[in-house]
């Protein structure tokens, strides 16, 4: 366990926390607006760090044809999302058209409240550094590929998968005829799949999220602290699925035929157990050497100058 001083903020951690003003200012704006989506900045290997948070884009530059979406609480981010997130830019097995974009995506429905144990400022923040260290920790672009990955900060106020995608849709930010890949764990599947959170108590309202897009799953891990369920648990749940098990609650088999819903190996026996709540424990208890284990550099230095979870 270490117990050395707060780290001596570098300039970019300076010039992030001068902007945290401006990151209320942009939360207050969307929380008073009719607009379910928006778009707080986009960090790419080439483009200045920090970025300027004054003026969210409402266009692109490049227009994706693929989109990968990691929408998550960032309370903070982990090595966990930065594993699901590579794992789906470096080897994806389905068929994708180039461009490809990764979108960060925070909830923040109730963002005129202070949330818990991390504001919603500071989340942006760990998002904006992490997207920076995520791209960094990637290998460089092929000869033959003349776009540079681009990561996009964005927040939403809806709860429900099938309503974020079509904001996101609709938000005209992205071309009509993107297709959105959504990356998620296998509890976040069941939920997205358990007819208590649609009326009435019937999946068929995700036909049209299941026609146009399509989610990557990541198994949880048999050797989970958290979970008992094991991978044979996983596939039959996917198996009902495939074989017309959940027609009666119109769920659809083509959903797993077609590859919209595609499963995906997660952590790999031996590997550090990687969760949010590690990551707050381990700041709490001064453990510097187990959060080099659970988040990037630039993360673990913002929450360490920051004095983030300490309350937690």
């Amino acid at each position: 366990m270490s117990t050395s001083s707060t780290p001596a903020p570098t300039t970019e951690m300076q010039q992030l926390r001068s902007a945290l003003p401006t990151l209320t200012n942009f939360l207050h704006t969307f929380a008073s607006s009719t607009s379910n989506f928006s778009l707080l900045t986009t960090i790419t290997t080439s483009s200045a760090f920090p970025p300027s948070f004054a003026h969210p884009p409402t266009t692109l530059p490049t227009a994706p044809k693929t989109l990968y979406i990691l929408d998550s609480s960032y309370n903070p981010p982990t090595l966990a999302h930065l594993r699901i997130a590579t794992s789906a830019l470096l080897h994806d097995t389905q068929p994708y058209t180039s461009p490809r974009r990764l979108l960060l995506l925070l909830a923040t429905q109730n963002a005129d409240k202070a949330p818990k144990p991390a504001s919603f400022e500071h989340r942006l923040t760990m998002m904006t550094i992490f997207a920076r260290d995520l791209l960094s920790s990637l290998p460089p672009p092929k000869e033959s590929s003349k776009k540079e990955l681009a990561i996009d900060i964005g927040v939403t106020k809806l709860p429900y998968f099938h309503d974020k995608a079509s904001s996101i849709a609709d938000s005209g930010i992205y071309p009509n005829e993107t297709q959105q890949i959504h990356l998620l764990g296998y509890d976040t599947l069941t939920r997205l799949l358990s007819t208590k959170y649609y009326s009435p108590n019937n999946l068929s309202i995700l036909a049209p999220f299941f026609s146009s897009h399509r989610v990557r799953v990541t198994y949880r891990p048999d050797s989970s602290t958290s979970y008992k369920s094991s991978r044979e648990e996983q596939d039959r749940y996917i198996n009902d699925l495939r074989e017309g098990k959940k027609e009666e609650e119109g769920g659809r088999r083509e959903w797993v035929t077609e590859g919209r819903i595609e499963m995906v190996e997660g952590r790999k026996e031996g590997e550090e157990v990687v969760s949010s709540t590690r990551v707050r424990e381990a700041i709490k208890n001064g453990d510097r050497e187990l959060l080099d284990k659970l988040v990037t550099s630039g993360v673990k230095e913002w929450v360490l100058r920051e004095g983030l979870y300490l309350d937690d």
